[in-house]
């Protein structure tokens, strides 16, 4: 019998069948563990977005399930599959793919990692909202005026990247990242739609290069 966390969640380490190659580690739930079971695609459950998530839905990179194990505890699940293209949102074959340098290890995430966190938060804030919160407030208002919101903050901070104070665009494009991933929230899109795209624009120059 499976063991779910107190929040219906199980982790699934995803293997290459053919390689070996660890190729990332993801959650489901029963319903994501039922419909991998029944192939031909691995699901997962989105712990940011809060629903089932087919991956390669939106990247065209599934995952085909060859077999699914659990471990001695029941509490992990190994699955091996047959990948059809990279299966992390940066392009690369695994999501394990830099090497831990020891002084990085107290460091917080930073990146695409504090931004996926942020958005974790913002994504809270809309389906938990809070009389406290600023980014409540911004959800209650409506995605118009959170896209007003976001072309002011872009504006802003052209005019600090024109400045002469580096550290007023650093804040500026703070401000502007947030903003549009509230905007992203409220829209229904999803950070790893927007790093898979990226990844798929310098795929695509590095291929135009090459020819």
């Amino acid at each position: 019998m499976l063991r779910f966390d107190d929040r219906g969640l199980i982790p699934a380490v995803v293997q290459d069948a053919s390689t070996h190659q660890v190729l990332t580690v993801a959650y489901m739930n029963a319903e994501a563990v039922n419909r991998s079971l029944k192939g031909p695609d691995v699901w997962f459950y989105s712990r940011s977005r809060n629903e089932l998530w087919h991956k390669g839905e939106t990247s065209g990179n599934f995952l085909k399930v060859k077999t699914i194990e659990v471990d001695c505890d029941g509490d992990t699940l190994l699955v091996t599959v047959e990948p059809t293209g990279p299966a992390c949102h940066t392009g690369e074959t695994s999501c394990f793919h830099r090497p831990l340098e020891p002084e990085r290890t107290d460091q917080q995430a930073t990146g695409p990692g504090v931004l996926s966190e942020l958005f974790g938060v913002i994504e809270d804030r809309r389906q938990n909202p809070a009389e406290t919160s600023y980014t409540s407030k911004l959800f209650a208002q409506g995605r118009e005026r959170i896209a007003q919101k976001l072309i002011e903050e872009a504006g802003e901070t052209a005019i600090a990247g024109l400045g002469a104070e580096p550290a007023r665009m650093v804040e500026e494009t703070a401000d502007l990242l947030y903003n549009v991933l509230v905007l992203a929230s409220a829209a229904g899109v999803r950070p790893d739609d927007i790093w898979a795209e990226l990844a798929r624009r310098r795929k695509a120059g590095g291929t135009a290069a090459r020819a």
